[in-house]
């Protein structure tokens, strides 16, 4: 054996000794044994299958074999049971920067949700990945050439302060708006990719109001910061679908920045299509958050003020 022995804690109690290719478990029981061997066969499947896991995967695949929150249990979703549900989920953007992996078995649902119903909300708080996944899962649509074309779509609600001071033309007005759709693209394919894209029409960006009127074919169309449409708005969204489209609404449920006495078109759909067939609903928390570590302290803290 060569190079330096290396000791980490692992979740289910015990330590990893690691040196040159032999790895060793101390402490460990021998439930402790058979959840590192299936760890470390479905990472070895990974690579195997000409992907590097991450850090953040290594970790939120040795939680879910002990954590029932995140363990992938069975359950009525029908999403299946056991660690390979990350992998099943996994999106594969041809031309893209990587597999991308879901974070736990709620997010792991909400990508098997969007693939098997036409049309999918999801409603989670800030960072839990619903505008992400919904991104990666559209491009890999449209890029092999399943779907004609990606839709992206946000209302044009002012979140506290007044932008219509700023200078220049519609387009240049809305465009921060819009920037967040721009940012999820960027971080999973070239950005000359998605500028081919644009220039062949199979992006399009707008903001919601420009979808009136519209009858939208063979496409997939994401309406991000749903909570922030009315009930109008909302409608009127649902009804531009047209044969062979999926649709999938995101939105966080506490940043709603209607006026008062407005009631939000997600929060209404949610109630009156619940039980609709062919509509999944995806409900994420503040265990999926996959931003900075701190965001899910910050989230658990303002929740927690508002509990009685």
């Amino acid at each position: 054996m060569t190079g330096t022995l290396r000791l980490s804690k692992v979740p289910w109690g015990g330590r990893i000794a690691a040196r040159g290719n032999e790895i060793r478990l101390e402490g460990v029981d021998e439930a402790g044994g058979r959840h590192f061997r299936t760890m470390m066969d479905s990472l070895i499947s990974v690579v195997r299958g000409g992907d590097s896991p991450s850090p953040d995967f290594v970790r939120d695949l040795a939680k879910s074999l002990v954590s029932p929150e995140a363990g992938f249990e069975s359950s009525a979703d029908g999403f299946g049971a056991g660690p390979s549900v990350l992998q099943d989920a996994a999106i594969h953007i041809p031309h893209g920067f990587g597999k991308v992996f879901p974070r736990g078995r709620n997010q792991a649902a909400y990508v098997q949700g969007m693939r098997s119903h036409d049309i999918t909300f999801c409603v989670g708080p800030a960072g839990t990945g619903k505008t992400f996944l919904a991104i990666a899962e559209a491009l890999y649509l449209v890029l092999a050439k399943k779907m004609r074309k990606l839709v992206l779509t946000r209302p044009v609600v002012e979140a506290g302060e007044s932008l219509g001071f700023l200078p220049g033309d519609m387009a240049q007005k809305i465009s921060p708006y819009l920037r967040p759709l721009y940012d999820a693209m960027e971080s999973l394919i070239p950005f000359e990719l998605i500028r081919r894209m644009e220039e062949n029409h199979s992006i399009e960006i707008a903001p919601l109001a420009y979808m009136r009127g519209r009858s939208l074919n063979d496409c997939v169309i994401i309406l991000d910061e749903a909570q922030n449409t009315t009930k109008e708005q909302m409608k009127m969204f649902l009804t531009r679908l047209g044969q062979g489209a999926r649709a999938v609404i995101t939105g966080d449920a506490t940043q709603v920045d209607l006026p008062k006495r407005v009631e939000s078109g997600l929060l209404h759909a949610i109630k009156l299509l619940s039980d609709v067939e062919g509509i999944h609903f995806a409900y994420l928390n503040t265990g999926d958050v996959v931003r900075h570590p701190l965001i899910k302290k910050i989230i658990q803290a303002y929740e927690n003020e508002t509990k009685p």
